[in-house]
């Protein structure tokens, strides 16, 4: 592992993509982060391994050469071992910590002696989610934490208790949400002191509906559910949109999945002349909404092929072509 650890951050960062500050923070961030669901390896009590620390030393690695600072972590991930990961990974480098901008989720309780699979956003178990992040990860703070899923049981009054706590203690700096609805977002604002900096949803060209649903007013199709209204609602809180699974692991490129849309997609790889990751994930950097896509990958290779698209700047004509291609016909 001394290898890797040691490994340094390329003197050359011209190719370095440029970086924004988040809305409503001091937070300056990469126009795409990095997701660690697979740091730690497998989802069970395997202890972390060196290949498991090599693995994700390497993406870290690429992911600052190519001007990746934002990384994205959840307690639940490999069961914790994500978090392990990167703080055995910070603790040998101790320069590493302060150049990443790390951000938490927390609220999915994972099956177990107790029950099922739950949700669980009151005070006390966010507090000590956090409690237990810190200390997995060697670290004295979270810049930015996220309820990972609503909680049907939340009390709002709890949320903005544990924010309140977490905050003034100096150990959480900023607070957002994943997979929330308007509404939700509503209820959790009336409560919470902290601004909501992020709302981290899933988004992909073959995960539409949230782009869909606003050209699809006044149109035959009535059943938008939570969908309709969401980016609008965001941009007008200056919440960032994070989109996860932005690639659908992969699926959106097989021609035998969805036709037309691997079909545009590799003809545009091919006239621009990028991967076709690139395209997929520019074609979320264009909406105005300024979507930020979270990549999760242990591969430098894969994460270099998606680092090309903060360089791209789809035409109006190409995003459409796209968006018809995972709708699978014109637009209304």
């Amino acid at each position: 592992m001394d290898d890797v650890v040691n490994l340094q951050r390329p003197e050359d960062e011209s190719g370095a993509m440029k970086r924004r500050r988040l809305p409503q923070t001091d937070l300056v961030v990469s126009p795409i982060a990095l997701g660690a669901m697979g740091f730690g390896g497998s989802w069970n009590d395997q202890p972390v391994g060196d290949r498991d620390l090599e693995a994700a030393a390497s993406v870290l690695d690429a992911a600052l050469e190519h001007g990746i600072n934002h990384i994205d972590l959840a307690d639940i991930y490999t069961l914790g071992k994500s978090d392990q990961v990167l703080g055995r990974i910070f603790a040998a480098r101790s320069s590493l910590r302060d150049q990443f901008v790390v951000q938490q989720k927390c609220g999915i309780i994972l099956p177990d002696d107790s029950g099922p699979k739950r949700y669980d956003l009151s005070h006390d178990h966010i507090v000590k989610a956090v409690e237990l992040s810190l200390a997995r990860l060697g670290t004295d703070r979270i810049d930015l934490l996220a309820l990972h899923r609503p909680d049907p049981l939340v009390e709002p009054e709890e949320v903005a208790r544990a924010f309140d706590q977490l905050h003034s203690a100096g150990k959480v700096r900023y607070f957002g949400v994943s997979n929330h609805s308007a509404s939700q977002l509503l209820l959790l604002r009336r409560f919470v002191d902290q601004p909501l900096v992020v709302n981290q949803l899933q988004l992909s060209l073959t995960h539409h509906r949230m782009i869909s649903a606003g050209i699809e007013v006044n149109t035959p199709v009535t059943d938008q559910g939570d969908s309709a209204g969401l980016l609008d609602f965001c941009r007008l809180h200056d919440m960032t949109v994070q989109a996860w699974s932005p690639l659908n692991c992969g699926r959106m490129f097989d021609p035998d999945y969805k036709p037309r849309l691997a079909a545009v997609i590799d003809r545009l790889a091919g006239e621009i002349g990028c991967a076709v990751e690139a395209i997929a994930l520019a074609w979320l950097l264009r909406h105005p909404a300024g979507i930020q896509p979270i990549v999760g990958t242990l591969k430098p290779e894969r994460l270099a092929r998606c680092a090309e698209a903060a360089e791209i700047r789809l035409t109006r004509c190409q995003w459409y072509e796209l968006l018809d291609g995972a709708r699978g016909g014109d637009v209304p």
